[in-house]
């Protein structure tokens, strides 16, 4: 993630990620982009995941491919090598981190939620083009984008094997119509084994790009570009926008 590792969601609560937003959640997103990847003219087997959080999606992609997973967060990636023990782990900011390398495919998920500013939103995607290969391409899955965001009221959570619950309420608001963020206010309610519970509020500012501005950008950077759509299992009846850039594969 970018900027997301300042909250404590992402440092000293991560370690209830997997409680609070477990996996199976991450399943629909997952199979869009394993489509994606799967419709791609040539087959995509190393993938570099930018901002990869607690590594859920990864796992639902991992099985024949060789994933890099990087996020600003130490405790979020002690999480993911928790679940994903088999894929590299990075520490770095996916606006500006250069590993030296090409990938088949990037991804950036909710994470580039954290990027709030075209400017940022134009750096992450000059990451992407530089790690992908030619021929190659990047995924990005914003939870929102500015020409169907709807304020409203959300809420989850899960449990654990060792008896740990987790709950929480989301609310969003456009405080700033017209501009690219949008707020998400929180409250994490956290319960121990022994019944001890911790309530813990947050609020996060989101990137809520138009349509229209990711493609542009995705085009500046070098891409070809083309918005997906796809139900999004958790917000019902909302569609949710994917973007992806591909890359000449001439290109150098």
């Amino acid at each position: 993630m970018a900027d997301g590792g300042a909250y404590a969601l992402y440092g000293e609560l991560a370690g209830w990620w997997p409680v609070i937003s477990p996996p199976v959640e991450y399943a629909g997103d997952a199979a869009l982009i394993g489509a994606i990847f799967g419709a791609a003219p040539e087959p995509v087997r190393t993938v570099l995941d930018l901002g990869c959080g607690g590594g859920h999606v990864a796992a639902y992609l991992r099985d024949g491919r060789t994933m890099t997973l990087l996020d600003l967060s130490a405790e979020m990636l002690a999480v993911s090598a928790q679940l994903n023990p088999d894929c590299e782990h990075i520490q770095g900011d996916m606006r500006t981190v250069r590993l030296g390398r090409q990938f088949d495919a990037v991804l950036a998920h909710d994470s580039i939620d954290y990027v709030t500013t075209q400017a940022d939103l134009a750096e992450v995607i000059a990451t992407a083009f530089a790690h992908c290969r030619p021929g190659g391409m990047a995924v990005f899955a914003p939870d929102h984008t500015a020409d169907t965001f709807r304020a409203g009221r959300g809420a989850g959570g899960g449990h654990d094997g060792t008896g740990r619950q987790a709950s929480f309420v989301e609310r969003t608001s456009d405080p700033v119509p017209g501009d690219d963020w949008i707020l998400a206010e929180y409250e994490f309610t956290l319960r121990e084994p022994d019944g001890k519970v911790l309530v813990v509020p947050e609020a996060h500012r989101l990137g809520s790009f138009r349509r229209d501005t990711w493609l542009h950008l995705l085009r500046m950077a070098g891409f070809t570009a083309e918005a997906h759509r796809g139900l999004d299992g958790n917000r019902a009846a909302s569609v949710k926008l994917m973007f992806v850039g591909r890359r000449a594969a001439g290109a150098s």
